[in-house]
């Protein structure tokens, strides 16, 4: 149990730390340094990177998060943080998919065509549902904490 909880808050750091820094610490430097022919070839290959990450961090999410569940008190007897938790990070999961599935090959499609202006906006869109998960990242760690 100890070990999957380890585990868990590791995947959870990664996350969401990854997020912090690509948008408070890596966009800002880009777009202070870097003209859109660069910088948004950059951070797309930064967000292509991350992401694969993040998705090994979502298998060890829902692995250790299932484990502790199942071998606690299982799904019944959670307590209101566990439950918020896992339904948070469903939430997570899923705006992440979208990020990769939806608006992440469109970027890719407009960056190959050095269609600059239609990547930049695609940009924003991944930085807006980024945005919210990062918010929705910590509020569940509050919410974990307080209930």
């Amino acid at each position: 149990m100890a070990l999957s909880n380890l585990l868990h808050l590791l995947a959870a750091m990664l996350w969401i730390g990854g997020m912090l820094f690509a948008h408070y610490a890596l966009r800002p430097a880009a777009i202070a340094t870097l003209p859109p022919p660069q910088r948004l070839p950059l951070m797309s290959a930064a967000l292509g990177r991350f992401f694969w990450m993040v998705g090994g961090a979502i298998a060890v999410l829902l692995i250790t998060g299932l484990h502790m569940i199942v071998a606690g008190s299982g799904f019944s007897a959670a307590s209101p943080g566990v439950n918020t938790m896992l339904g948070g990070g469903l939430l997570m999961m899923a705006i992440f998919g979208v990020i990769v599935l939806a608006h992440y090959p469109v970027l890719r499609r407009h960056l190959a065509a050095a269609e600059w202006p239609l990547a930049a906006a695609r940009l924003d869109r991944i930085r807006l549902l980024v945005s919210i998960n990062m918010l929705l990242g910590v509020l569940i760690i509050a919410a974990v904490k307080l209930l």
